[in-house]
């Protein structure tokens, strides 16, 4: 009897035991302590990228820190025991924060595989084998997280990179994130960002990896050739086909309409331009230095209410004798044979398996080149249990992120309170290059008046940037269905009211002032011009 209770107590104890094991990390690198002496940066000459235990902004919290731009960086840490990836659950997990921003680089682990004999974990650097790469990376098009698997293929022997399709994309922001992917022995991997789940695949099929893991089971034959004789043409001019003998192939598209006649008020000897009558010669005017002023032009008045002006001429219609080159018509090629493909063969690099063989993990190396820096590394995660990611993401992420957020949306508050975020900033930007635009040189005064009035109110942003659009498709409406050119404003000194220099006195600098100044000037007095025929 006392047996029993002893074999039932040591029972729930090894229970017990295992149980607590199995929630420990396999690894947990929280960067608490200085990394130096734990972590190996690599000693090749291109990796010339500082690497800085640093707090992360805002945070009593440090973290790995890249800390400058343009540079390659490369830092490893070697396990004290391979992880195995065969059985059951494993759970890779990290946290980065793009305290700057990411415009071009990568901030993502590569988990080591087990390294030939004598390898020195100094020399770390990009081709180093790995058995899986996983987290952000963005540059131009680029902006994905990414999960890339080596895999051994066991009839060549050769690694194949597979790379996961549509992965989720980096958060837009400078807040921490974390990225979390769990792989389960049912070869399910679930990618997470932040603990949201974003994307499921399955590493045996060849819809969510490319190349597929497993090879397909024929392939083209590389030795077939297609026959010389081969045609592929499934339609072909008529060979029997005769041109008739009434086609003309010299006839016009277009001739000049005969019964046209001209409008009504017709002004012929009125121009459809002449001098602004209301522009003067600059006062610093040098005919011998400037050469002969001459007036700008502005759209004739009278032109505005007539049909037209100038020399009136008989408008173009469509030509009914018009036939254009003949061609033989298309017939269905008799000799058509499809398209032709090389035969399939048995795919020699084919092999079959219940779930990948994947390589241990033996080490942990950040290797990457990046032309941002304040990538911020942290909280770096090895589990076979996904509660115990949570617990940490829970524990060491979320509060922070909470923090970060509520800073960010003070900031945003307060830049709509005092001033130009950085969104309407570049709205802005965007205005003033419209107001450059040639054709809208007759509205540029009106256009830049609004723009200023909403940069003095940063709260009527899109009323602004609604207003200048309307303006610009009204102005090209006009232009491609009236066949005229915009009217420019007859006094627009009148029309226009400019900021005072008051008011600008306590926004900007003199720099400021001088440049409203010279913009001013060019928008209301007459610049050198060459002659121009009418």
């Amino acid at each position: 009897m006392m047996g029993g209770r002893a074999l039932l107590l040591l029972l729930l104890v090894s229970a017990l035991l295992v149980q607590i094991r199995a929630s420990d990390p396999v690894l947990y690198e929280s960067f608490d302590e200085d990394f130096e002496g734990r972590w190996v940066v690599s000693k090749k000459d291109e990796y010339q990228g500082v690497w800085k235990h640093a707090k992360s902004d805002g945070h009593e919290d440090y973290g790995l820190l890249v800390s400058e731009k343009a540079r390659k960086y490369a830092i490893i840490k070697e396990l004290d025991e391979p992880v195995t990836l065969k059985d059951g659950t494993v759970v890779l997990q990290f946290e980065v924060r793009l305290q700057n921003g990411l415009e071009c680089g990568g901030a993502y682990i590569k988990y080591i595989r087990p390294q030939e004999a004598g390898w020195d974990a100094k020399e770390f650097d990009n081709e180093t084998p790995y058995t899986i790469m996983f987290g952000p990376d963005k540059c131009g098009s680029t902006n994905k997280v990414h999960f890339i698997l080596k895999h051994k293929n066991p009839k060549t022997g050769k690694y194949v990179e597979h790379h996961l399709k549509f992965p989720p994309s980096v958060p837009y922001d400078k807040l921490s994130h974390v990225y979390t992917a769990i792989l389960k022995p049912d070869n399910e991997v679930r990618i997470l960002v932040d603990g949201e789940e974003k994307k499921k695949a399955n590493f045996l099929s060849a819809d969510d990896f490319e190349p597929a893991l497993i090879p397909p089971k024929t392939i083209p034959d590389p030795e077939d050739k297609k026959p010389e004789d081969w045609d592929e043409r499934a339609k072909i001019p008529d060979p029997d086909a005769v041109k008739p003998d009434d086609w003309d192939e010299d006839a016009p598209m277009e001739i000049e309409d005969e019964e046209a006649t001209k409008p009504e008020g017709w002004l012929d000897d009125e121009p459809e331009e002449i001098d602004d009558p209301e522009a003067a010669k600059p006062e610093d005017w040098d005919d011998e230095e400037d050469g002969e002023w001459e007036a700008p032009k502005i759209d004739n008045p009278k032109c505005e209410v007539a049909p037209g002006c100038g020399e009136w001429k008989k408008p173009m219609k469509q030509n009914p004798a018009y036939k254009g080159k003949w061609h033989a018509p298309m017939i269905d090629n008799p000799n058509y044979k499809g398209i032709w493909k090389p035969q399939e063969i048995p795919n020699p690099e084919y092999f079959e398996l219940d779930k990948p063989d994947f390589d241990p993990i033996a080490a942990i190396g950040i290797e990457i080149w990046t032309m941002q820096d304040g990538i911020l590394f942290d909280n770096i995660l090895i589990a076979d249990d996904e509660k115990v990611a949570t617990s940490i993401l829970e524990k060491t992420w979320k509060p922070k992120y909470e923090v970060e957020k509520e800073k960010e949306k003070a900031e945003e508050a307060a830049a709509g309170a005092d001033g130009l975020s950085e969104f309407q900033k570049k709205v802005f930007d965007i205005l003033y290059k419209i107001a450059d635009i040639p054709f809208l040189a007759p509205y540029k005064t009106k256009i830049i008046d609004v723009i200023e009035k909403g940069e003095q109110q940063p709260n009527i942003t899109i009323g602004i940037l609604v207003s200048v659009v309307v303006v610009f498709v009204t102005v090209l409406f006009r232009i491609l269905f009236s066949g005229k050119k915009p009217a420019v404003p007859v006094k627009p000194a009148v029309e226009v009211k400019k900021p005072k220099a008051t008011e600008t006195d306590g926004a900007g600098s003199s720099g400021d002032k001088e440049e409203k100044e010279d913009e001013k000037e060019e928008t209301t007095a007459p610049c050198r011009r060459s002659r121009r025929e009418t």
